[in-house]
């Protein structure tokens, strides 16, 4: 009996307990929460649908984690080539909802393509940028044009929260790679121009002058010339960014600048935020209690179980629910850095970085969406927010984690 026991184990001795129990945590807590926010409208039904899919993703997780990591490494453009051909398919047969086109009806059930794409991508860079030649000029854009085109598809949804989450991932796996900071700073530079130039004219030219003097100590080139085209391209983007933002409509900036003053739009754009903070300042220190959140249990805030699931946490347990939430993400975050720090290659040492790099952009904008620090993007809290293509993709890039740390040391043959 005992050496049974020890064969079923022995495939996962290697497997970060801490990392795996994290994830589970958050999805059972979720699911209460999410019961809590349908408590008075009879739909159960959400809550017990993301316990489910959080089992189904558990068992996925603990199987990919004993399956070899390097394996992927065969089936890289594979995995490419199914995620541009399932983006394809969104925009062609793909199910229309809340103004964008996907999800892909499978057997009745609703497939968002676009968030296990994001795993598509780690993979794919991942594999890309385990080189040698990776901390290259070369390397760099090789990475961008494999990226690019996943991006591009999501972007034409229009998914604007999931295109940045990509960008994320692809920042955060270079810089792991060794890529110059510089150059990456560079290559964010016309956006970031294009935004100063309609906020504050004096920074926006202290940052073109910096990304001239970046570009002149880091690119290999003549470094005048390298100066002289970086500040073209910064003064270029500015005024193109003023161009293109008097193409907007009223409605189109409200959607971006909106949070800044949402009191602006108090029934429209404006509502959902309002709504948020007036329940995460509700909760206060302990919360009102779970179950007994006011403008939770009374739906204040429209589909609150999805991307606004960390307002119920703040209303119904405080401001100590919430940084307990913010500790287990933390904790996910530190597990996934010393499994990249100890990986036995590049190619696991990059797969979990670009998990992290996922996991902790969405966190990030998610709570900071619902809070007031940033516009509403749609991007779902990790392991919190209802989804079941989110819950899943989440629970895969764990196990792919798993892998890497349970493969961590050679094994003898």
């Amino acid at each position: 009996m005992q050496r049974r026991w020890k064969k079923l184990i022995q495939g996962w001795q290697g497997v970060d307990w801490l990392l795996f129990m994290l994830p589970v945590g958050v999805t059972i807590f979720a699911s209460v929460l999410i019961g809590s926010t349908q408590k008075y409208t009879g739909q159960t039904s959400f809550a017990i649908n993301h316990a489910v899919l959080g089992l189904i993703g558990m068992m996925l997780a603990l199987w990919i984690a004993r399956s070899r990591y390097e394996v992927l490494l065969q089936w890289r453009w594979i995995i490419y080539g199914a995620t541009i051909a399932s983006l394809l398919a969104v925009m062609a047969i793909g199910t229309e909802g809340l103004g964008a086109q996907r999800w892909i009806s499978v057997f009745g059930f609703n497939v968002q393509p676009s968030e296990f794409a994001k795993l598509g991508a780690i993979i794919t860079l991942a594999a890309a940028l385990k080189d040698r030649d990776a901390p290259t000029l070369w390397g760099m854009l090789r990475a961008l044009g494999i990226t690019s085109v996943p991006w591009a598809l999501v972007f034409l949804q229009p998914d604007l929260g999931t295109s940045l989450v990509f960008g994320a991932i692809t920042l955060g796996m270079l810089y792991w790679s060794g890529t110059n900071p510089g150059w990456l700073v560079l290559m964010i530079s016309p956006l970031v121009s294009a935004i100063m130039f309609n906020v504050y004219m004096p920074v926006w030219i202290g940052w073109v002058v910096a990304m001239g003097v970046i570009a002149y100590f880091s690119l290999p080139w003549w470094s005048i010339y390298s100066a002289v085209t970086a500040v073209a391209i910064n003064v270029a983007s500015g005024k193109l960014g003023d161009v293109m933002w008097g193409l907007l409509k009223d409605y189109q900036k409200d959607r971006l600048i909106l949070f800044l003053d949402p009191d602006k739009d108090p029934l429209g754009g404006g509502y959902h935020l309002i709504q948020s903070r007036i329940a995460i300042g509700a909760g206060e220190l302990w919360g009102r209690g779970l179950f007994h959140g006011s403008q939770t249990q009374l739906s204040f805030i429209p589909e609150q179980h999805t991307d606004f699931i960390f307002s119920a946490v703040g209303e119904e347990l405080g401001f100590v629910g919430g940084i307990a939430l913010l500790l287990a993400f933390w904790l996910i975050c530190l597990r996934l850095v010393m499994i990249a720090q100890n990986a036995k290659d590049n190619f696991g040492s990059l797969l979990a970085v670009g998990v992290l790099s996922m996991i902790v952009f969405q966190a990030i904008l998610n709570i900071c969406m619902t809070i007031g620090l940033a516009p509403i993007t749609g991007i779902p809290l990790p392991w919190m927010s209802y989804g079941r293509s989110a819950l899943l993709t989440n629970f895969i890039a764990i196990g792919l984690v798993e892998s890497v740390a349970n493969y961590r040391f050679r094994l003898k043959f």
